[in-house]
């Protein structure tokens, strides 16, 4: 069995048993408080990970784009969901040859968007759920009112081809208080109008843990928590030893006593920093930090003492592993040193 001595860096390491381990915790907290687990593929992008998740208890996927949708539909997923303005006569061909394959729902936050479902989905006996997707304090997408949802929900309820299929948000993080006061209004309007709300979608690795069973929130959709990463570690969601996910790369070069440099640049760890202060931190080696990054370089700073071999390989864990895995081809699941398969990142540059 192959050794992740022989492998060619950068490289994406994936420790299988962490991953495992992520992926049940999670279903287990949601199982505990009678939540719907939708986990998001765009962190792995592979359907061998999405399966597991389904295995485990999970109902159903989430993807970003309809070509993500289409690769985990080739693999055998049955549930998917798109939160998605989809637009665009190519797209809406292929968003209604997806929905003739799977169990499928999307979302929409503008009559724009649904004019365009409208006219493509219009059989009754098969109607395409759509959700209107609610801006709730994170200032992307979204309605930006109760009443907007509720317009639009009426628009959706009255479509041949469509059903009205509940509420979607991606909330601000730390900010899932303010998301449940929106949705909760938002929910006793519609109900006030005769429209059920069966469906509450809501997504965000850090604030599932702080979900309960008195939320409003009926559907969890994380992503992150397969792998974690150091972002989600400063949120507290888990430890340097629950990310599954590193980079491994090699130091070329050691200009300074307090500084070295990866193979792996912005093209390998990403310049997404979540906001955090550096790059990325080495495995085994406290303080190492990578403070830079230009498209090939990774500019390592050590603490006092601490030094690098030329030619030695680290493991770094990434601030955001989500894009980091949409920057490599393949990543290799390892049980320690033992690198127990190789994957190609099959949703990766999928359009649409």
């Amino acid at each position: 069995m192959a050794s992740i001595d022989d492998l060619d860096t950068p490289a994406i390491l994936i420790d299988a048993a962490r991953a495992e381990a992520n992926i049940k915790k999670a279903q287990a907290h949601a199982d505990r408080h009678g939540l719907k687990l939708r986990p998001h593929i765009k962190t792995h992008k592979l359907p061998y990970w999405a399966k597991k998740q389904v295995a485990a208890g999970a109902i159903g996927i989430t993807c970003q784009k309809i070509g993500e949708a289409e690769v985990m539909a080739d693999a055998g997923l049955t549930d998917i969901f798109l939160p998605y303005n989809i637009l665009g006569r190519a797209k809406l061909e292929r968003l209604k040859a997806l929905h003739g394959r799977v169990t499928l729902s999307v979302t929409a936050d503008s009559h724009e968007t649904l004019e365009g479902l409208a006219a493509t989905f219009t059989d009754a006996g098969h109607p395409l759920q759509v959700l209107v997707e609610c801006d709730t304090g994170m200032g992307r997408c979204g309605v930006q009112s109760p009443a907007e949802a509720i317009a639009l929900a009426k628009v959706i309820d009255q479509a041949k081809g469509l059903a009205f299929g509940g509420l979607m948000t991606y909330p601000a993080a730390g900010r899932a208080a303010e998301a449940e006061a929106w949705l909760i209004n938002a929910r006793e309007t519609l109900a006030a109008t005769g429209l059920e709300c069966q469906r509450i979608s809501s997504g965000g690795t850090p604030d599932m843990w702080r979900s309960g069973e008195d939320s409003v929130v009926t559907e969890y959709r994380p992503g992150t928590y397969i792998y974690l990463d150091r972002y989600q570690v400063a949120k507290g969601v888990g430890t340097l030893d629950d990310c599954a996910l590193t980079v491994l790369a090699t130091v070329v070069s050691h200009p300074t006593p307090t500084r070295a440099i990866l193979d792996s640049g912005s093209k390998a760890l990403s310049s997404d920093t979540l906001g955090l202060s550096d790059f990325g931190e080495l495995l085994g080696m406290p303080g190492a930090r990578v403070t830079g990054l230009s498209e090939e370089h990774g500019n390592v700073t050590l603490a006092e003492g601490a030094k690098l071999r030329i030619g030695e390989r680290v493991r770094v864990v990434p601030d955001h592993c989500c894009v980091v895995t949409n920057l490599f081809d393949q990543v290799h699941l390892i049980d320690g040193e033992r690198v127990l398969e190789t994957l190609p990142v099959t949703a990766r540059g999928r359009m649409g």
